[in-house]
């Protein structure tokens, strides 16, 4: 016995009501026109082309603990290829974008003779639904969608399924979409650029009223409306118009400048980017911070708008390849936080003695060389263990200061002897 969970939040095109009544005022959050914002766009294909371009790689654990990557693993084929109908990037754009939009992204696993996931296909979550039986199992029915091989209704275990979900407030296999709380705000905004539209196609010509000195009958009321509707409105906005009778003109339009119009759109616009947690400045063309640090924008961004995204990809694609406990997936972020040359060189500099000359060539895509397979420290670098015990040592008593020394006794000599011992020192010459 199998029950469809509560679908609160999931597969209607209608969002519930923004606030009470909202539905008897005619103000609905039609999801088709929330997609076609222009706010709302840029941030979900800025978010979902950013994970798109991210390289999937296969990592193992080694012997150290260290994760390199494996790109020998069986496994390594279906990140690469998931599917005969798309590429990788194909693929990751089309879940990401599944789940900003329906909260929910639903992938159907393929496996081969011995059982191994060989491909996976992303599904229409309008097809899909989560259903749980009696004792607590889950399971999806899927209907018909050819394009991944589902030729009827048919219902799978949740083995078969990778369901990533996304803000799940009302139920835990439920997720919900951004739209939820951005929808009012897109419809404020679509509808400020719809009236704009409309009245500059009106020749920037506001509506008005047409006034008689004295009273007239409706059917001159209808005639000089459709009279004036047909010759000064639309294409012909602008022109000339000719009253007489009394006859006067009042525009009735609110100013741009009046209701504020630049302001109320920038609003919108800046609290849909809040809802995705996506820096204004990076989807609505305004100016960066001061910082001009590239790199910490980056990180910003990434920390609070696509980690979450971007790992929750990964354990997904762990749980659903059976990797085990030393092999997982992980989305290379070099594709995302790439540096500027400066403070690239900058990095490897600093990273002398941790990193090899080839792995510093490796980061900037250069072959290795001969002899860059070693760390090199300066020679004033100590370790830590010779520090240790040096430190070990006993503190030895200071040596005390040797005296100085004597100075040497100076004789005085008569004048008569050095006389006496020069001559004598003559007369041994003189004789030898």
């Amino acid at each position: 016995m199998l029950s469809p969970v509560n679908e609160r939040g999931g597969w209607i095109n209608i969002i519930k009501e923004s606030f009470a009544g909202a539905w008897q005022t005619n103000v609905e959050v039609k999801y088709d026109s929330v997609l076609s914002n222009h706010a709302d766009f840029a941030c979900r294909t800025l978010i979902a082309s950013d994970i798109a371009k991210l390289r999937i790689k296969l990592m193992r654990k080694d012997s150290a603990g260290v994760w390199v990557e494996d790109a020998k693993n069986p496994a390594y084929s279906v990140l690469r290829k998931p599917n005969d109908y798309q590429n990788r990037i194909q693929f990751l754009e089309t879940w990401v974008l599944s789940k900003l939009q329906k909260g929910n992204t639903y992938a159907l696993k393929e496996r081969d003779g011995s059982k191994k996931v060989r491909a996976l296909y992303v599904l229409d979550p309008s097809l899909t639904k989560p259903l749980v039986s009696e004792s607590g199992a889950v399971f999806y029915e899927l209907n018909a969608d050819h394009l991944s091989g589902v030729g009827q209704r048919v219902v799978v275990p949740a083995s078969e399924i990778i369901h990533d979900r996304f803000n799940c407030f009302f139920h835990p296999l439920v997720g919900l979409s951004p739209i939820f709380a951005s929808g009012i705000l897109a419809m404020q905004s679509s509808t400020i650029v719809a009236d704009s539209t409309k009245f500059f196609q009106n020749g920037a010509q506001p509506g008005g009223v047409l006034t008689a000195a004295g009273a007239i009958s409706d059917e001159t009321a209808a005639r000089l409306k459709a009279y004036w509707d047909e010759n000064f409105t639309g294409a012909k906005a602008g022109k000339v118009a000719v009253l007489g009778d009394g006859l006067t003109y009042a525009a009735m339009r609110a100013k741009a400048v009046d209701s504020q119009l630049i302001e109320q759109l920038n609003y919108s616009d800046e609290r849909i980017c809040g809802v995705y947690h996506v820096p204004p400045f990076m989807v609505l063309g305004k100016s960066e911070p001061s910082n001009n640090n590239v790199q910490s924008l980056t990180l910003r961004y990434y920390a609070q708008c696509l980690q979450i995204l971007i790992e929750s990809i990964e354990v997904c694609l762990d749980e659903a390849l059976d990797l085990g406990e030393d092999v997982g997936t992980e989305l290379d972020l070099d594709g995302l936080l790439r540096m500027d040359a400066m403070t690239q060189m900058d990095v490897l500099e600093k990273s002398k003695g941790k990193l090899t000359v080839n792995e510093q060539r490796k980061r900037l895509n250069m072959p290795p060389v001969t002899g860059g397979d070693t760390v090199y420290l300066q020679e004033q670098d100590h370790s830590l263990e010779w520090l240790s015990r040096r430190d070990a040592q006993p503190i030895a008593a200071p040596a005390q200061p040797a005296p100085p020394p004597a100075e040497p006794v100076q004789q005085s000599v008569s004048p008569l002897k050095v006389r006496a011992a020069c001559a004598g020192v003559h007369q041994r010459k003189a004789a030898a």
